[in-house]
């Protein structure tokens, strides 16, 4: 069958109008359709006899006649026109050349079934010699032959870069980006100089590998040999960014390589790094616990070849590989908005994949996803694979289903350029387009280094094991280094003496540093948000004996609230939202007593007024899960959002609230990277449901938690976990505080469970007030957000500070026999009980805050009732909540536990199942009779049957 018989099948009118839009503005159809209609033109001139012609108006006939099957014949006719032939050619090296480009650079490729023999599309030998003018399209002029043509593709897409980027959809970036890989890429050529720059970086990288390998035989150090051409390229991103206007670059990386660029990029002294290895560094252990050499974090600030200053920052990372990559986007976008105006063209982020993980972990796709969208653009990042071809034991083949690691970049339109990490200048060239496209365009592109692994997956792991055939290769390759001064001194361009030259002497100075001459540190200037985080200090166990102040003024009240109860003149709201604002003015003006949205959003505008940015994001979080928030409202017939906190006063700072996408890992990630670079923002993200947070657990355990142990790193973040047992089954109803208690020590993290509003205003306040930064973990309401009782007045919130533990106003203290200590939602049960049944003799004490656990403030109040046996109360099930954590404290103090059954799941998912062990529970903290917990029950059972009905 034809290849184009597809075209005959299309519909004469349709073509023809399609060809008029094409007449009036090329740019009106697709790309294809485009080239379809050039070909056509072209045959206007050199027409064959039976050739179709455009009429006096350009519309599509065969002579006279215009009926749809002679269209359909014309249309056929042109479609096996030579030059259609041969444009089509051309297309298919545009689209496919990556297929076959000599990336590998240790076996040959996989045949991926390119498809770009001239006979694929009805060329011969026979046409070799023939000129066709489709060669103007690759710059060869109108009287190219055939032979030409083919010989331009192939030098262009088959040597050992891969270009593949036919799938841009944006017409401008895409004829941007074919300028680039077809004129640029063929009249690249260094000069002599920038030659053994390459060669100098390349040096430096294999002779470091080769030496740690000598000198610490046997350690871990995740080495780059057969990948040390990452060095080169990383030097070439910094210097061709600083000349496009970058002061400062963040890059994220896992461990491979990561000393490699330590020593050889960021400027970490060797005697630093080698006294690692000796295990003569003396380990500071008064901030935390530290981590491996490979997952530390370092900051310095380099000159280029040009001469300029460029700030460098290496993110921290743990061993969840890909997991670093939102913290750097969150830490750049912080910088972007608070340092560097809003101007992503003076901040770099380069994230450093490794082919596996890149395919294999999900955050890559969250992360891709979020690249574009308002409230995480970073203006583009550079995505560098390290492409081994192995990961830890798997081969390729097994790591993923796609042809690339990289085919994630198609989601968002990215280039992608495949490299062979044996070519440096090939590297060089890929790295320097994709820096100019990410300062052009502000978009992510992506760079994949094929390479290879010299070792295992560490320098004691034997890689044979798996792939014998691969590693009998790799074992006979020369490295990066020697396989390019081969070429150099092949070509002419520097001699084999220089070389050997260069790696004598820098073996010389790696034994003199080892020998500990000292090496200069690079000199560091501090940026404004690294002094602020340097004016902090690290928190002490006192500090968590009482909160500090943070109550406002009446002034900051009455701003807040007329802002928050004011719309702009011609804002039509939805009724519901007329009712909303009824209520808050009345709340603010008349009753005085703020229910739970109104004290955050009190909080939220007293922080803006005070110049500080408040950044929220999560799943839904304008409106609020609950409906609750409502810190955006819409026009009900524009749609036009308002958002009431940007109009509280002059000199205040934006809300920035952003809806996220259905992501937790990756949203979750880049909020801690914001956090992590700006220590004066109230940084939060808030799970849709608590249990929600599952999906970010990689995030919390191995960054939230535990940074300041590691890394030295404190961080305000704050999580709001809706939680709470109000019979909407095991996902809606426990956000697993036990997991969060279970990871809490040394301070670590600030983990709440709150029932007033005015509590939780002061605990969010107390974040920035705090002479030092925690993560805050908050079990947040649902029923709670609109209970009566769940309510604070005005004055609790211009005075006082955040209360770890509350006591109770109506029990006797003379009388009480019982202490039901609990947190937060079932307070509300239990006081519903205490007050129906007039129950003076027990008394209701809350602990709003579980960690740090205030053992002083409870037991001053425990102290109260020196008689009375004290139990803790959950409506968790015994095998979770907060019992097994509150025994590490209070094990002699607390005579049970009253809970739910031990359970496998969180909750039941049936509501008359809930309500019976609610009441039952209830029933036991106050010790009733079991007559009187069946007669609760069957009355609870009857009003759920009566609601249902």
């Amino acid at each position: 069958m034809d290849a184009n018989s597809y075209i005959a099948n299309a519909h004469g009118d349709y073509l023809d109008n399609l060809y008029q839009s094409y007449k009036a503005d090329p740019q009106s159809v697709d790309a294809s359709w485009q080239k379809f209609f050039e070909g056509f033109d072209f045959a206007q001139q050199y027409p064959e006899d039976g050739m179709p012609q455009a009429d006096g108006e350009g519309v599509l006939t065969t002579s006279a006649s215009t009926n749809q099957a002679g269209a359909v014949r014309a249309v056929d006719t042109v479609a096996a026109d030579k030059e259609t032939q041969v444009r089509n050619l051309i297309h298919a090296y545009r689209s496919r050349g990556h297929l076959v480009a000599k990336t590998n650079p240790v076996r040959e490729r996989k045949d991926r079934k390119a498809r770009l023999n001239i006979a694929d599309f009805g060329l011969s030998d026979a046409d070799l010699d023939t000129k066709f003018k489709n060669g103007e399209v690759l710059g060869l002029g109108s009287e190219a032959t055939l032979r030409e043509i083919v010989a331009a593709l192939q030098k262009v897409y088959t040597r050992t870069i891969g270009f593949e980027y036919m799938y841009i959809r944006d017409p401008q970036v895409l004829d941007w980006f074919r300028e680039k890989v077809e004129k640029d890429s063929l009249s690249f050529n260094p000069g002599v100089e920038y030659k053994k720059r390459i060669l100098k970086k390349l040096n430096e990288a294999v002779v470091f590998e080769n030496f740690l390998h000598t000198k610490f035989l046997g350690q871990k150090r995740f080495s780059l040999e057969g990948g040390e051409t990452t060095i080169p390229a990383l030097d070439a991103i910094i210097n061709k960014a600083s000349e496009l206007g970058v002061q400062e670059v963040m890059i994220g990386m896992a461990h491979r390589g990561r000393l490699n660029v330590l020593a050889n990029i960021m400027g970490k002294t060797y005697e630093q790094i080698f006294s690692e290895f000796e295990g003569t560094a003396v380990p500071d252990l008064t901030m935390g616990d530290g981590d491996v050499k490979y997952h530390m974090g370092y900051s310095s600030e380099v000159e280029t070849e040009g001469g300029k200053k460029v700030n460098l920052k290496l993110a921290p990372n743990p061993s969840h590989l890909e997991a670093v990559n939102p913290v750097v986007e969150g830490f750049v976008r912080a910088k972007i908005e608070h340092q560097y105006g809003g101007d992503y063209h003076q901040i770099l982020p380069i994230l450093i994949h490794g082919d596996a993980a890149l395919a294999g972990q999900g955050i890559g796709y969250e992360l891709t996803q979020m690249s574009l969208l308002e409230g995480y653009r970073t203006g583009g990042t550079l995505h560098f694979v390290i492409n081994n071809q192995v990961g830890f034991t798997t081969d390729f083949e097994d790591a993923r289903s796609s042809i690339y690691s990289t085919d994630l970049a198609k989601i968002i339109d990215a280039p992608v350029l495949h490299v062979n990490g044996d070519d440096p200048e090939a590297v060089v060239f890929a790295v320097r387009l994709a820096t100019e496209y990410r300062q052009q365009f502000h978009a992510d592109i992506f760079i994949d280094m094929v390479c290879y692994r010299r070792h295992g997956h560490n320098e004691s792991d034997e890689p044979k094991f798996t792939q014998p055939t691969l590693y009998n290769l790799i074992s006979k390759h020369q490295n990066p280094r020697e396989v390019y001064n081969a070429m150099l001194v092949q070509r002419g361009d520097v001699d084999a003496q220089l070389a050997q030259q260069m790696d004598k002497e820098f073996r010389d100075t790696l034994q003199a540093r080892l020998d500990m001459v000292k090496q200069k540190p690079l000199p560091y200037n501090y940026q404004a948000l690294e002094n602020e985080w340097r004016s902090l200090r690290r928190s002490k166990p006192e500090d968590f004996e009482k909160s500090p102040e943070t109550g406002i003024s009446e002034e900051v009240v009455a701003k807040v609230g007329k802002a928050l109860t004011t719309l702009p003149e011609g804002f039509r709201p939805l009724k519901q939202i007329e009712k909303l604002m009824e209520e808050r003015k009345k709340m603010f003006f008349e009753t005085r007593m703020l229910n739970w949205a109104a004290g955050e959003l009190l909080a939220y505008g007293s922080l803006l007024d005070e110049k500080h940015i408040v950044r929220v994001s999560g799943q839904d979080v304008q409106r609020g899960t609950f409906s609750h928030r409502h810190a955006v409202l819409h026009d009900a017939e524009t749609s036009a959002p308002y958002n009431s906190l940007n109009y509280i006063g002059e000199g205040q700072e934006k809300l920035s609230i952003y809806n996220s996408l259905l992501s937790e890992y990756a949203v979750l990630g880049f909020e801690f990277g914001y956090a992590m670079a700006n220590p004066t923002a109230l940084v939060i993200w808030e799970a849709q449901f608590g249990d929600f947070a599952n999906g970010a657990q990689t995030m919390i355990d191995q960054f939230i938690v535990s940074s300041e142990s590691k890394w030295q790193r404190m961080n305000g973040v704050v999580l709001q976990l809706p939680h709470g047992y109000e019979g909407q089954g095991p996902e809606h109803s426990n956000a697993r505080p036990e997991r969060f208690l279970q990871l809490a020590a040394e301070n670590n993290i600030i983990v709440a469970n709150m029932t007033t509003p005015a509590n939780f205003f002061h605990a969010l306040r107390r974040q920035l007030t705090w002479e030092f930064r925690k993560p805050l973990v908050v079990m947040s309401p649902k029923s709670m957000l609109r209970h009566p009782l769940c309510v604070s007045p005005v004055e609790e919130f211009t005075s006082g500070h955040f209360r770890e533990v509350l006591g109770d106003v109506y029990a006797d203290a003379k009388k009480v026999k019982r202490v039901l200590l609990c947190s937060g939602k079932v307070y509300f049960d239990l006081l519903d009980e205490q007050q129906q049944s007039g129950r003076t003799d027990v008394a209701i004490v809350r602990l709003e805050q579980l960690h740090p656990f205030p053992k002083k403030q409870l037991d001053a109040e425990l102290a109260k009732y020196p008689k009375a046996k004290v139990y803790w109360v959950q409506e968790e099930p015994e095998n979770m909540g907060y019992w097994n954590y509150l025994l590490r404290f209070m094990r002699r103090e607390l005579e049970d536990v009253i809970s739910r059954k031990p359970s496998a799941s969180p909750a039941t998912g049936y509501n008359k199942v809930h309500v019976k062990e609610q009441k039952d529970l209830v029933a036991r903290a106050f010790d009733k009779p079991k007559e009187a917990v069946a007669d609760d029950n069957i009355k609870a059972t009857a009003e759920v049957a009566k609601k249902q009905d």
